[in-house]
Order: C-alpha cells, then structure tokens, then sequence
C-alpha cells in the first residue's frame, strides 16, 4: 500500500493523524501543501472523487475571505480555487495507491482505511 498525506506540518488535526498512524505502525509519504501545492489535474482528479464540498477548509482565513459568491460556486470554480490556494484545502487528504480516499482525520475511518 501506498499511503500519501497532503497538509501543514502545524495543522493540529494533521498532527493528530501522523501520531495515529505512528502507533498504528503505518507507513506514510507527508506532502505539504504548502511548500509543494497540488497541481490542477492533482485537485482535479480528487474533486472527480471526493466532491469539492468535504476538501473545503470552512474554518481558514482563505475560505472567510472569498466572500458570498463562493455558495453558488460549481466543481470547476472550487478546482480553481483549490489550486490558485492550497491552504483552501481541509487537512488532512490521504491518498491510497494514488487515489483520494479520505480527507480529515476520524480514527475510525483511518482505522477502515488502513485495513483496505
């Protein structure tokens, strides 16, 4: 198996999941998003997955400062925006075996996942 993170190394919920799958023995490739910001056709696949909806980081100051018009956006207006700021991004994004599986950070669904 081949396990991606996507995130900040301060994000409190990243740190979270680098500490479960450390006890949990799990291997993992930590990518930082914002030294190394997904491309377009990266955010675009993952989207095509997962929806533009759970990958929003509601809680940022990136995604406060896009104003109203960001309610009505389509899947393409997010991609944009996704890749013009990675920090619009929720953290953290696993990628198994190349594909978006899971974005945030529950045990549980972690737990699922590594047993996949």
């Amino acid at each position: 198996m081949s396990l991606q993170v996507y995130g900040i190394s301060n994000c409190g919920t990243c740190k979270k999941a680098f500490q479960w799958l450390a006890a949990n023995h799990i291997e993992y490739e930590f990518i930082d998003t914002k030294a190394q910001p997904p491309d377009r056709p990266t955010i675009s696949n993952w989207v095509q997955t997962l929806g533009s909806k759970p990958m929003r980081n509601t809680s940022g100051q990136s995604y406060r400062a896009l104003g109203e018009e960001k309610q009505t956006w389509t899947e393409e207006q997010w991609i944009t925006a996704f890749a013009q700021d990675a920090m619009l991004l929720k953290r953290p994004l696993f990628v198994k075996d190349g594909e978006a599986v899971m974005v945030g950070f529950k045990d549980a669904a972690i737990a699922e996942l590594a047993q996949a």
